[in-house]
């Protein structure tokens, strides 16, 4: 069968200050015409480096292709030029990346950045080069796509800057679309009307798409065939249907199994696989997955498996068909591993089972089962943030963005509160004002009993002591020239009076009690991985044995085992130490495992708000439906037809009147248009801000 990318024993390396580091080893894959292929697997195991050595970008960051071919329609792209290759792009092969802004210059209007790409390749004047872009930014969803056109990127919203640069991908009508995580940092709503368009447009323009992701529903929902890489290998390659029913390589049934659905136990522990990814300059003898597998033998440890047809598929495992072939057969081989002392032990800092009883003082540990469910620790109510913009020559004040508008709620003691919504829906901005991060335009915030709004610098500072915040991006949020150490024990040295022995013991016990290695106090934020810097922000958020924690997208960057980590290690607190949390994410999935409570904003204001599992089982807005619909599941047996939102959350600047959602709901009437719906009681415990709940 005629295939349209084939690539050969692929090995790409990167000059360093300590000389060449191996990023990718004897990848060999291909695309048919017409096929969606999806490379999958955990951050650092090679895919993004595997997608930009077909458009020969690694180039221009210190890499080059040391081994292999690349055939793309018969033409091996590893010895041309860079000036033959500039050829290439855009009418052979093209590139959506995961960051918008990095695709597009900021200082030219969007319209000019795609008819230059018309242009250069001669495949039209300047005016049909203009046309040939206004029809693709209709045809890619946009609105308005001639104003579009003269708008710079600056001005336009995360997903209609992400379809802009679809259209200017596929301006010169590319054979192969490579997509590199084009949703990661997107809405659910946004991420389903994204796929969509790339499964309209892959049939229309009979494109090939490589799809590079680590959501494993994304490449149930897209996916021909699914390939997973670890640690700059393959090591296993199968169709969708295949893989989902009987994975055969360890690290992707652990893949499968991290995952959380709609439907899972919320009882039980997520599953995660132990341990992290190794780093490329350190990599392990034998099998690369040996150090995190179960199932490891001696013959692992010594000896690298090559990719073995199994069963209709590839494997890279030695003992790939033997774990296939029953669950008993799992079974035994591990048995029989530890009798006879095969079984590789791993250190895994923690990872197994924390023990947070270290005399630390942690809290609230010895009553956290006792607290009632009913006290509430928080008291919301009415509270609005408003930010006034300027405008004009004199920067006079003509309006107001309402980030938050209204809101009332409680949070109750020992609960997680979880908070879901689109992008400028206002929950972040709610979660510092309840903080008190942020003052709020109007409202109350009573934490036990006292009004945190009334309280002078003085007495926020004491009572700070007890509200922390565990950020969405941890190194963002940590002092780069700081040890982990210092930047754990910094509450410690503002808050109380230790010694410099005491605070040492505190930060050493602090890093046990979140599952990494003591020693590492002395090691600089960049030396971890992305999991293992969110732990040390959870280390510094606990250091003062708070009773509150808001986690604004804790787990939303990180990978779907480390996500399962941390959402493990954050309940583990959660019980041990009394917390109580408020859960800010867009990831419905998670929140609804680890909330006890969920509300749903839209636009500034709470539109529901109900128990988890009577929230997703029966949702009363609209808004909340669509959110739900718009979850792709990780079963290629059940796929469905793409439900998702349209068009994108109006401005906060300048809210529709009436219901906020109006405009983008189905169900909406002429009350709808003109009036506000309040927050209502349903059910018992269930409330809606809808005139005619679902």
């Amino acid at each position: 069968m005629k295939t349209l990318l084939d690539i050969h024993n692929l090995t790409v390396q990167f000059a360093t200050k300590k000389g060449l580091l191996t990023a990718i080893s004897d990848v060999s894959l291909y695309i048919r015409p017409g096929e969606t292929v999806c490379l999958v697997g955990e951050s650092g195991s090679g895919k993004t480096i595997t997608s930009k050595s077909v458009m020969r970008l690694i180039d221009y960051e210190n890499g080059r292709i040391t081994n292999g071919s690349i055939v793309l329609d018969g033409v091996d792209l590893v010895p041309l030029s860079q000036n033959s290759l500039k050829n290439l792009r855009g009418t052979k092969m093209a590139m959506v990346f995961q960051e918008p802004m990095a695709a597009f210059d900021p200082v030219f209007t969007i319209g000019s950045q795609i008819t230059e790409t018309i242009i250069q390749h001669k495949q039209g004047s300047s005016k049909q080069a203009w046309d040939r872009a206004v029809h693709l930014l209709n045809r890619v969803g946009i609105p308005e796509p001639e104003l579009r056109m003269k708008q710079y990127p600056g001005e336009l919203s995360g997903g209609m800057l992400q379809r802009a640069m679809i259209a200017m991908a596929l301006a010169c009508g590319p054979e192969l679309l490579i997509a590199d995580e084009p949703t990661t940092a997107l809405d659910m709503t946004i991420q389903a009307q994204i796929l969509q368009l790339l499964q309209e447009l892959k049939a229309e323009f009979n494109m090939s798409i490589l799809l590079i992701t680590h959501d494993m529903g994304i490449a149930a929902e897209m996916a021909d065939r699914i390939i997973v890489m670890y640690a700059g290998q393959i090591v296993e390659e199968a169709t969708v249907y295949q893989l989902f029913e009987q994975p055969h390589h360890p690290y992707t049934q652990g893949l499968l199994k991290s995952i959380t659905t709609m439907e899972s136990d919320r009882s039980t522990k997520l599953y995660s696989i132990e341990g992290t990814i190794p780093n490329l300059a350190e990599l392990p003898t034998g099998c690369r997955f040996h150090p995190r597998c179960p199932y490891a033998t001696d013959k692992c440890v010594k000896e690298s498996p090559p990719l073995l047809t199994v069963n209709g598929r590839q494997a890279a495992c030695w003992y790939a068909g033997d774990l296939v072939a029953t669950e008993s057969s799992k079974r035994s081989l591990a048995a029989a591993a530890a009798e006879d002392n095969r079984k590789v032990d791993v250190y895994t800092a923690g990872e197994a089972g924390l023990d947070l009883d270290l005399g630390l003082g942690l809290g609230h540990g010895q009553d956290a089962g006792n607290h009632s469910r009913d006290a509430h620790l928080f008291e919301i109510e009415g509270i609005s943030k408003f930010y006034p913009f300027k405008k004009g020559l004199f920067g006079r004040s003509s309006g107001s963005v309402r980030a938050v508008h209204d809101v009332s709620f409680q949070i109750r003691k020992g609960e997680t509160f979880g908070l879901v919504g689109e992008s400028g829906s206002g929950k972040s901005t709610l979660g510092r004002v309840i903080l008190q991060l942020e003052k709020a335009t109007s409202g109350k915030i009573v934490f036990q009993g006292q009004n945190l709004t009334d309280l002078n610098e003085g007495g926020l500072r004491q009572t700070r002591k007890n509200l922390q915040m565990i950020f969405q991006d941890p190194y963002g949020s940590m002092n780069p020239r700081w040890k982990v150490g210092d930047i754990i024990g910094e509450p410690l040295w503002v808050h109380e009076s230790l010694s410099i022995k005491e605070k040492k013991t505190r930060v050493e016990q602090l890093l046990e009690v979140v599952g990494l290695n003591p020693a590492w106090a002395d090691r600089y934020p960049h030396e971890f991985s992305g999991g293992q810097r969110q732990r040390i922000g959870i280390a510094r958020a606990i250091a003062l044995r708070p009773s509150f924690v808001v986690a604004d997208e804790a787990v939303s960057a990180l990978d779907v085992s480390v996500q399962a980590q941390i959402v493990n290690l954050m309940q583990d607190l959660q019980r041990n130490l009394g917390l109580t949390y408020l859960f800010i994410a867009h990831g419905l999935h998670i929140v609804r495992h680890i909330s006890d409570r969920i509300g749903v904003m839209y636009l500034g204001r709470l539109v529901e708000i109900a128990d988890s599992e009577e929230l997703f089982s029966y949702p009363a807005h609209h808004y909340t439906r669509a959110l739900i619909d718009s979850i792709p599941w990780p079963d290629p047996t059940r796929k469905r037809e793409f439900i998702a939102i349209q068009g994108e959350i109006p401005s906060p600047a300048n809210p529709p009147a009436g219901c906020h959602f109006h405009t983008r709901c189905p169900a909406a009437t002429d009350r709808c248009r003109s009036e506000q719906p309040e927050l209502k009681e349903i059910h018992q415990g269930h409330y809606a801000a809808c005139h005619y709940p679902a």
